[in-house]
């Protein structure tokens, strides 16, 4: 039954309306079956984790447990355990005043006993909506026990002239302040071992101790922690005790595929209006995009034990249309398209989001966001155009041989980062062999999108290593490969 928070003031109104007490827990057991039943998405906006990580978490819930997730960052850890609390109830009564939340039929604070044994079934109540029930808190080496539990507080005790063997000088840490709602301690491997015992006795038995305070104090809480796989090696690890206590360790994982890494993109990027009206983004530069996240998750320059996050994208993404915003705003064009050559202007998102190796760092960070870029089109241009063999006969022939021949039989041509959109269209059609390519194999290409791929079979046949490409001040310059060897002599 749902009780009317608007007309209960009382705790003996309360007891009219036949409220009885519910635990944190089952409370996200109880909404979750329901949700369940109604066939209804549990875990709104997190994508790829639908045949994985949800139906874990899933019974973690339906299981009463408290959880841990673990996985490398950017894997949407925190953002599934602020989801939670859409599974709480819309509002939950409290005594009016409590530090601690607490329940009015069953008082566990000093100050709720004392207040209902003064004023009975006048108690005032207030009630606590579900968005106020979740709290957080990042692990640090500085972070105490009297933080998270609580500790004597001396001014208190003089302000209340009270002796220190008073249980009202205790000022209550952030855990029992979070009683009946959701507490997330995000990267729990960097707290140090001694504070990581301090929660053995909440998680187990649900009591806890201050400074020689023997309260016992029955918190209701759900646990969710998150753990990088990383920590428990370069900084510190999970005591096994505190594991023992966490019911469930669910492990997350980045999206399988370009189309759920492109749907995570677009809904996260946070993006101006302005932006999105006047810029088109064809479906390839998005697909170019993803591509290169998942080169550098495989990339042997980039530590994978730190992993890619999900920000590296979405970033990249705002800073590629922010490149073709600023060309815009320079040839005072009103609408533009996103370019190939656009996607030199995400580089700076990358370089500060990725750990490189030894021979990551030998390259530099720079030269690897380049690479990552030609590995990505490399691989996207056997999807649309047919495949460059490594090996090939001497007199073979091949469906570049045209377009590699306009090459060789003049001085190639260049492309300005500031041409406007009738300069890039017409110096791209310029060249007739690559439109007959395009032709031949994507005859049904959308028509907005062929300009970025005239600039994708030009990028693919340098990442091939059949045309050469000369980044200067200005833009980009492309030629026959062997004319380049020869200008060089």
């Amino acid at each position: 039954m749902k009780l009317d928070n608007k007309k209960i003031k009382t705790l003996g109104e309360l007891k009219e309306a036949c409220y009885k007490v519910k635990s944190v827990k089952d409370e996200l057991r109880d909404n979750l079956i329901q949700r369940i039943k109604k066939g209804e998405e549990t875990f709104p906006g997190v994508w790829g984790y639908e045949d994985s990580v949800i139906p874990e978490l899933e019974r973690a819930i339906l299981s009463r447990h408290n959880i841990n997730l673990l996985g490398l960052r950017g894997q949407a850890k925190t953002r599934l355990a602020h989801l939670m609390v859409n599974l709480l109830d819309e509002y939950i009564p409290v005594v009016e005043g409590s530090e601690i939340n607490d329940d009015p039929l069953k008082p566990m604070s000093r100050y709720a006993m004392e207040l209902i044994k003064e004023k009975g079934n006048d108690t005032p109540i207030s009630w606590l909506h579900r968005d106020a029930r979740f709290a957080e808190k990042l692990a640090t080496p500085d972070v105490t026990v009297a933080d998270l539990i609580g500790d004597v507080d001396p001014i208190k005790a003089a302000n209340l002239k009270l002796s220190y063997a008073d249980d009202r000088v205790i000022h209550f840490g952030m855990i029992p302040r979070a009683n009946r709602c959701i507490f997330v301690i995000n990267e729990l491997p960097d707290l140090q071992a001694r504070i990581q015992v301090s929660l053995f006795n909440i998680l187990e038995e649900g009591d806890i101790q201050i400074r020689g305070f023997k309260l016992r104090l029955p918190l209701d809480i759900q646990f969710v922690f998150t753990a990088n796989p990383e920590d428990y090696t370069n900084r510190g690890s999970i005591v096994t005790p505190l594991k023992d206590r966490i019911g469930s360790q669910i492990l997350t994982h980045y999206p399988d595929d370009i189309e759920t890494a492109r749907k995570i993109t677009e809904q996260e990027a946070k993006l101006d209006s302005r932006q999105t009206d006047s810029i088109y983004v064809p479906d390839l530069a998005k697909d170019l995009l993803e591509q290169i996240i998942f080169e550098a998750r495989d990339s042997e320059y980039v530590d994978a034990k730190s992993g890619v996050s999900a920000r590296t994208s979405i970033t990249a993404f705002e800073n590629l249309l922010s490149t073709a915003e600023r060309r815009a705003l320079v040839t005072d064009a009103d609408k533009t398209m996103v370019r190939l050559s656009d996607f030199m202007g995400i580089i700076p998102a990358i370089t500060g989001k990725i750990e490189l190796v030894y021979e990551g760092e030998q390259e530099g960070a720079d030269g690897v966001a380049e690479i990552l870029i030609d590995d990505a089109v490399k691989s996207l241009f056997p999807k649309y155009f047919p495949a460059i063999n490594k090996l090939e006969r001497k007199d073979a022939k091949t469906p570049y041989d045209d377009l590699l021949s306009w090459f060789f039989q003049g001085e190639g041509f260049e492309l300005l980062d500031e041409f406007t959109d009738e300069e890039y269209k017409r110096t791209l059609d310029s060249i007739p062999e690559l439109s007959q390519l395009i032709k031949e194999h994507q005859p049904d290409f959308p028509k907005e999108d062929m300009y970025f791929l005239k600039e994708l079979v030009l990028w693919g046949l340098v990442s091939h290593k059949k045309l050469s490409k000369n980044r200067f001040a200005e833009g980009y310059q492309f030629k026959d490969l062997y004319g380049s060897y020869i200008d060089g002599l």
